[in-house]
Parts: C-alpha cells; sequence; structure tokens
C-alpha cells in the first residue's frame, strides 16, 4: 500500500509571432527540439492509440460539423461541464456524453505521479524525483506508464502533468512540479505529455498560469509582467502545447486582474492564438467563476458540475446574451480532440489490460535514477563491508511506505514496502539490522489510572446515530510539555482541556493539514495533534463523540517530556551500537496547503543531532517535497534526498544506500542555507502575498538565478548531486551551430567504480540586448554513465532559444548576439570549464 493507503486504507511564452511586423527568433520551443544534444531518443512504439498525439485526422472538421448539427443545446451544454457518474470509479471528473450521436463519455482522472482513482494503480515516484534524473527519454517512459494505466483505469483525459515551476520552496505541491528552471521543466513536461498521448490518454497540463502556491490559491492576484512570465512561468506550458497536449487545465486565481480561467490575453491572445492550441480549456474542479466572461475568453470546459456551464448557459443562449455559436466553438474543440485520439470512431482504440509489472519496473527506474546524493563525507555512503553487516535503522516512517504526497498526486497503489523491509532484504541474513523508532508519531494511551474517574479512551467505538462523553480530572507532579493526539473517522470527537477546545473543526484544506506530520494511523485512522506547555497541578478533561450516521471511533493518546526523551535515548543507544546509522527523516505536503517552515516538522532536527553525534556514520534519508533547511548537516555522514519515491522507492533506496546503483539524480532546485536568504525572504508581496496580491517582482531571476544575481551561498546549488565516483572535465570547445552554439568537452570516470554524470552547460548575458539576464542560465545537460577510467567526448547543443530573450515591446523572441559565455561542469555553482563564442544575428531575427 502506498503511506496514505497504509494509514488511511515556453522555452517561453512566445515564440508568439511578433507583432508589428516582427517575426520571432527562435521557433516555438518543444522537446524534441530543446532535448539535450545526444540525449537518449525516445522509445520505441506506443502499445496504444499512437496516432492520438497526431494532427487532425483526415475528415474530422467535417465529422465534428455534422455532430454540431445535430445536437440541442441542452446535449451541447452536457459536453461543457461535469456531472454525476453513474458507474463512478472515484476519478475527477465525468462528462456523460450522447449516446444516440455515438458521442462517449469522457471520464477525467488526476495523474500526476499516477492515475488517482479506487483501484489500485502503479504509484510513480513524484515528478520532481523524475525530474532530478535530467533524462527527457525517461520522461516519456514515465508519461507512458501513466497513459496506459489511464486507459487500462476507464480514463480518457489524465490531469498532467503540472507544468508550473518550483517559485517558492514553500509550496505545498512542489513535489508534483518538475523544476525551478523553466528550460528543464519544459523539456521534461513536453516528454511526459507525448508519453502519455502515445498511448491514446489526453493529456491536460495545468494549471495555466502561473500557478505555484497552495496559499489563497482561491483568491490571490498574480501580478506579473510578460517579460516575466515569458521567460519562466509559461515554458512549460508552450512545450506542452507544441508536444500536442489534447487539454490544458486552468489556475484557480487571479492573474493580472482577472480569473485565469476567463482571461482573454491566456486564453484567447496567447493560448490559442499565438500558440495555435487547438484542443480544449477545461477549469481546475470549483474554479470557473462566470458563464459569460469565462465562454468567451476561452474556457470550454467546467469541473466538477455545470454551476455556470449548466443551465446558467442555456438560459443565457435563450435570452441573446451569449451566442449559440460561442457555445458550438467550446463543444467543437472538444469533439475535435475526441476525434483526434479515435473516441469518435465507431470502433474505438481498444482499452489495454493493466500491467502491474511493467509500471513497477518504471517505478523503480524512475526512483533510482532520481536520488540525489545531497553529502557523502568519510566514505559513509555506500554500506559495504563491516559497514554494512551493523546497521541501526532510524526513524518512524522507516516503518511506513512513503509513497505520495497528498491530493492530485495520491495514488492507491498494488504494493509497497517499507523501508526497513528492504534494507534487511539487501543486507542480508549474515546482518544485524536493528530499529529504533526515535520520534513517537502517534501517542502512547493515557496511564489507566491518571483520570478520575478512569475511562478508556484507547479505543472507543460510538454506535451510529449515538453519542459518548466523558468529563474527568488528572494532576501533574511538574511541569511538563505534552502532545495530545486523536486518532478518528469521521468528524473528530471535541476535547476540551481546561476549558479549551484543543481540536475545533476548521474549515476546507486546514481541516486535514498536520504541519508535516503524518496524518493518517497505521489502521487508516485520521490523526490530529495538539502541543500544550501544562503546569503542575490539576487539569480537567472533557471529551465528546458522536457516532453520525455511520457510527465512529477514536482513540486519545499523549506524549510527554519523559517519552520523547525516552525515544531519542532508545535511538541514540541503537545508532552507538551499529557501524552504520540509517535515519528516515520526513515531511508530509499535498495540495490544499503550503509549508510552514524549511525545517523538518516535530522533533526531527534534534533526533538527528543526537543520532549523529553517537555515530558521525549516519546517513540521513529524506523524504521530503522540497528544499529544507539542515542546521544538522554538519554531523552528519551523507544526506540521501529521496522526495516521494513511489511504490518501489524502498527498494530504490537500499539499492542506492548499498552502492546496487549510483546516485544519479541532481537537484531541480536550490536548497537555502538559510529561510531569510531566498528570493522571499522578507518579502511578503512576492510571497505569500498581501492583501491578496501578489508580484512576482524578482522578474526573470527564478531559483538559482536569483542566488547568482545576489551572490547569496546556497546549502545546496541547482543540479548538485554527488556520486560514488569522481569526475574529471577537460577541453571546452564552444562554437557556432545551428544556428545556436555547440560545446564539446570531455568528460571522464576518474574513479573506481561505474558511475552516472549529468554534465550542464549555462550560458551568460548577451552585452547587446538591453534587458535584465540571468547571470547564468541553463541551456542543455546531457546523462552520462561511464566504466571506470572510461572517458567521453560530449557534446550539447545550445539552441536559438537559449541565447534569446523576450523583447515586451515586439513580442517576440530577440536573439542575444555578440560575444557570449558558455560554462560547463557539475551543478549552477560546480562549472570547472568556460569558454566563448561569438553569437550571429540569425535570419530574421531583428
Amino acid at each position: 500500500m502506498s503511506r496514505r493507503s497504509a494509514l488511511r486504507l515556453i522555452g517561453a511564452v512566445g515564440a508568439a509571432l511578433g507583432a508589428a511586423g516582427c517575426t520571432p527568433a527562435v521557433p516555438p520551443g518543444g522537446s524534441a527540439r530543446t532535448a539535450p544534444a545526444g540525449a537518449a531518443g525516445p522509445p520505441g512504439p506506443a502499445s496504444g492509440a499512437a496516432r492520438a498525439a497526431g494532427p487532425a485526422r483526415p475528415g474530422s472538421a467535417a465529422r465534428v460539423e455534422a455532430l454540431l448539427d445535430r445536437l440541442t443545446l441542452e446535449e451541447k451544454t452536457a459536453l461543457l461541464h461535469g456531472a454525476p457518474d453513474p458507474a463512478a470509479l472515484g476519478q475527477t471528473g465525468y462528462l456523460p456524453g450522447v449516446p444516440r450521436l455515438g458521442i462517449p463519455s469522457l471520464r477525467l482522472a488526476d495523474g500526476p505521479a499516477g492515475v488517482r482513482v479506487a483501484r489500485p494503480a502503479t504509484a510513480l515516484p513524484a515528478p520532481v524525483m523524475l525530474a532530478s534524473a535530467f533524462d527527457p527519454a525517461l520522461a516519456r517512459e514515465y508519461g507512458r506508464t501513466l497513459g496506459r494505466e489511464a486507459r487500462a483505469l476507464g480514463q480518457d483525459v489524465l490531469l498532467a502533468p503540472l507544468a508550473n515551476l518550483i517559485r517558492t520552496p514553500y509550496a505545498g505541491r512542489n513535489f508534483e512540479a518538475f523544476s525551478e528552471d523553466p528550460r528543464l521543466t519544459a523539456d521534461l513536461v513536453a516528454e511526459v505529455v507525448r508519453g502519455i498521448q502515445d498511448e491514446g490518454a489526453v493529456a491536460a497540463v495545468k494549471h495555466f498560469a502561473p500557478g505555484n502556491q497552495e496559499h489563497g490559491r482561491e483568491t490571490v492576484d498574480v501580478i506579473a509582467a510578460g517579460r516575466t512570465l515569458h521567460e519562466t512561468e509559461l515554458r512549460g506550458f508552450e512545450a506542452a502545447v507544441t508536444a500536442g497536449a489534447g487539454a490544458v487545465m486552468g489556475a484557480h486565481h487571479k492573474v493580472n486582474g482577472t480569473h485565469a480561467g476567463q482571461s482573454r490575453p491566456l486564453l484567447d491572445e496567447l493560448l490559442r492564438g499565438h500558440w495555435g492550441f487547438d484542443g480544449w480549456v477545461v477549469s481546475a474542479p470549483d474554479a470557473a467563476h462566470s458563464t459569460l466572461a469565462a465562454l468567451g475568453a476561452g474556457l470550454d470546459m467546467e469541473l466538477p458540475d455545470g454551476t455556470h456551464f449548466g443551465a446558467p448557459l442555456q438560459e443565457a443562449v435563450r435570452a441573446g446574451t451569449v451566442p449559440e455559436e460561442a457555445v458550438n466553438q467550446a463543444v467543437r474543440r472538444i469533439l475535435a480532440t475526441m476525434d483526434r485520439f479515435g473516441l469518435l470512431d465507431a470502433e474505438r482504440p481498444p482499452r489495454p489490460a493493466r500491467d502491474p509489472g511493467a509500471g513497477a519496473r518504471t517505478a523503480r527506474r524512475v526512483a533510482t535514477a532520481g536520488a540525489v546524493l545531497l553529502r557523502n563525507e568519510r566514505d559513509t555512503l555506500p554500506l559495504a563491508g563491516a559497514a554494512a553487516r551493523s546497521i541501526a535503522v532510524i526513524g518512524p516512517t522507516a516503518l511506513v511506505p512513503f509513497v505520495s504526497g497528498g491530493g492530485s498526486a495520491h495514488v492507491v497503489p498494488d504494493r509497497a514496502a517499507a523501508p526497513l523491509t528492504a534494507i534487511r532484504r539487501r543486507a542480508g541474513s549474515g546482518a544485524t539490522v536493528r530499529h529504533a523508532l526515535g520520534e513517537d508519531l502517534y501517542g502512547r494511551p493515557l496511564p489507566a489510572d491518571l483520570l478520575v474517574p478512569a475511562a478508556d479512551l484507547d479505543d472507543r467505538s460510538v454506535p451510529a446515530g449515538r453519542t459518548w462523553s466523558h468529563e474527568a480530572e488528572f494532576t501533574l507532579a511538574e511541569d511538563d510539555e505534552w502532545t495530545l493526539l486523536v486518532h478518528h473517522t469521521g468528524t473528530p470527537p471535541g476535547v476540551r482541556l481546561d476549558g479549551e477546545e484543543l481540536f475545533p473543526v476548521r474549515q476546507g484544506a486546514a481541516e486535514s493539514a498536520t504541519g508535516g506530520l503524518l496524518g493518517s494511523a497505521p489502521d487508516g485512522l485520521a490523526v490530529r495533534r495538539r502541543t500544550l506547555a501544562l503546569k503542575a497541578g490539576p487539569h480537567r478533561l472533557a471529551v465528546f463523540a458522536e457516532g453520525g450516521t455511520k457510527g465512529g471511533r477514536f482513540r486519545l493518546r499523549h506524549t510527554t517530556g519523559a517519552t520523547r526523551a525516552a525515544d531519542v535515548a532508545d535511538a541514540v543507544k541503537a545508532a552507538k551500537a551499529a557501524r552504520s546509522v540509517v535515519l528516515f527523516a520526513y515531511e508530509d505536503a499535498g495540495e490544499g496547503s503550503d509549508r510552514s517552515s524549511l525545517g523538518l516538522p516535530g522533533g526531527q532536527a534534534r533526533l538527528i543531532e543526537a543520532v549523529a553525534r553517537a555515530n558521525p556514520r549516519t546517513a540521513v534519508v529524506l523524504n521530503t517535497p522540497s528544499s529544507t533547511t539542515m542546521p544538522w548537516l554538519a554531523r552528519t555522514g551523507a544526506v540521501l534526498q529521496m522526495y516521494y519515491p513511489g511504490q518501489e522507492g524502498a527498494a530504490a533506496t537500499a539499492a542506492v544506500l548499498f552502492g546496487d546503483t549510483d546516485p544519479g539524480g541532481r537537484l531541480t532546485q536550490t536548497f537555502p542555507a538559510d529561510e531569510k536568504r531566498t528570493p522571499f525572504g522578507g518579502d511578503p508581496l512576492r510571497y505569500p502575498g498581501v492583501g491578496g496580491r501578489q508580484e512576482f517582482s524578482e522578474g526573470v531571476l527564478a531559483g538559482h538565478r536569483w542566488y547568482d544575481a545576489q551572490r547569496v551561498e546556497p546549502l545546496f546549488a541547482f543540479g548538485h548531486g554527488l556520486s560514488y565516483t569522481s569526475w574529471e572535465y577537460r577541453d571546452l570547445v564552444v562554437r557556432p551551430e545551428r544556428g545556436g552554439l555547440r560545446a564539446e568537452f570531455t568528460l571522464r570516470n576518474t574513479g573506481r567504480r561505474k558511475g552516472t554524470e549529468v554534465a550542464q552547460v549555462y550560458v551568460g548575458p548577451s552585452a547587446e540586448l538591453g534587458f535584465d539576464q540571468p547571470v547564468r542560465a541553463l541551456a542543455g545537460y546531457r546523462r552520462v554513465t561511464l566504466a571506470p577510467g572510461e572517458a567521453r567526448r560530449v557534446t550539447v547543443d545550445v539552441d536559438l532559444r537559449a541565447l534569446s530573450s523576450w523583447d515586451p515591446q515586439r513580442r517576440a523572441w530577440v536573439q542575444g548576439t555578440g560575444r557570449r559565455e558558455v560554462f560547463a561542469g557539475r551543478s549552477s555553482r560546480d562549472l570547472p570549464l568556460r569558454g566563448e563564442a561569438v553569437v550571429e544575428a540569425a535570419a530574421g531575427s531583428r
């Protein structure tokens, strides 16, 4: 089971045809054109309807118009909004179709890391982990797994991938995104789209645009200049359109004063007018805000129901306030896309059978390829020899399959092992592997003699329609810090301590927010926590619970200063007794809320400090959603970033820890050394916004570009990642090639182990452009695996898009000519090679 199941059971905007007679300097970017030179090509033929990703089929327009002529107004509007599914599979949306005309129903499911329905599906590693591999071909395979399983599970449209950038490290859904870098995001989004549609499912790329936080996502107004959006947030969406995405999902919030889902500049002028998108635009659930304005701006489909596009749209057409041709246009886009995917054929493409084994193999490949080794001192890793025969595994999540994040990315997998199980299996029968909890996430039962009068609160059932209550007193001999935990089904019981309600019912996503701690117990009961400083003396506790319509269960548990100290002491004892320590640390994140801190939640920082002090050969494995601050870093021997590694994450983690595979992942986002020294530190207008207004005042300096421009030293730079071997870069040559530049250099594995390196190429600014530009921008990369002592000449092409900037006056990409610096190396801050070349003006560039 997944952790949650186990616990709960374009290129920038543009390539726009320029205004004022100016043609763009660069054609629209797409992964096929912008993928790093020498990267592996796309996989072989798809198992599904490969034609789905292609252009409109011959005769499509005539077929669609013939259907439009026969549709009634009621049938047309029924195709424009969600409805209840008579055979619901737990998906996000359903359209009933028009059976009398052979128009089938459509089912739409979330799926950034696996198909989110009420049946088992392959739980792939989070997209941020896929991106860490810097491998477009692997992204294509990832997309094919998503598309194949979507169709096998009865779905037609996959609401994926998420093409927004990792703009702020606090965003709750960063694990669903790919990177802070627009180039890398564009490359991978395009390949995931192609992979999904290779298998005959429609990819609905989201959230257009931008959409970088959960805090205030329904109400915030994002103020961003055109050049900022074009050079950062929009590049992934343009790449998706170039790759042939069949649908685009709008964002929830406002952009420059207008809701994204009814923004004519975004939907009509940019998406359709400049990029030539010919699919349909669907709202995020409950993110349609009007009838006339939304339809007129280019929104085609409303989810989850017909609040605006159902009866109100029919009435508007009959009243003459909305022309029926506007309805026809939206229906036309949906039907044309369905026809492109073969869904209007008399014999529709057959649905494949699920292949859990193939899905598991892809999940394992992605999890091992995306593992990022952040630190490795004193040869702590890989575990070998005596160090592999005596291991202390510490942390509560060593016992839990930490598979996926929450919300849209949550998947119910066929299976998922706990990390402790995988480590014991890999270590073998000759090794001693002991586990210590370190921190109690679920609490201990209240002592039997604590309450007067006594009551058993550790497993209380309340029948349907009944209530249960108890009032009691207890006395503390000394001041203490307690955490009271309630495990419950349904509505949590009321728990009052000294007259204060500890667990009030909260609105919306706040009700399930856990502050990064696990939100479900092993038996599936939801868990809420409240930490209090209690004074010595008497206290009064009152509990009230309702059975509701189905009956309910609850437990009331606690931890104290003494129990927490005992848990840490047990972990320290286990660490001292072992040659090696593997400590699992985590943060639980998901849709609906942002992170309140970049530090590890709970008492994990104290635990790591204590354990690493006891045994410096401590390797910390991080199952976290995004960048993390690490005040404990210097004491550790190694840190392995595994994000949310999917259903095969435990086996992949063990394989990296024991050196069965080289950690080939590299960071796709900067890890800050200090929360105050980020692009958002001390500037709430940038994040989370002030008075419902947020400004993208960082301009084009997204992510690592800001750190370079401000000369701020990060904890770990974009592109950073260590190997179990060593690497040498030399002999860089840069020359003009195919309208851009070509960088060639020699990469040598100078160590004793086979290893994988991600060689990265960055380009400096053009002095001839009158715009602010990044100090260095990622221009290309190449994932290379070499044997010990092997050398290879690596070629990375720097295309015109990487050498261009968006000119808001011309509304076009303009080439940065003149002398340009080119850098090559292991990360944005580790670039041993530097070269120069003169960029000549390309034909039609300016």
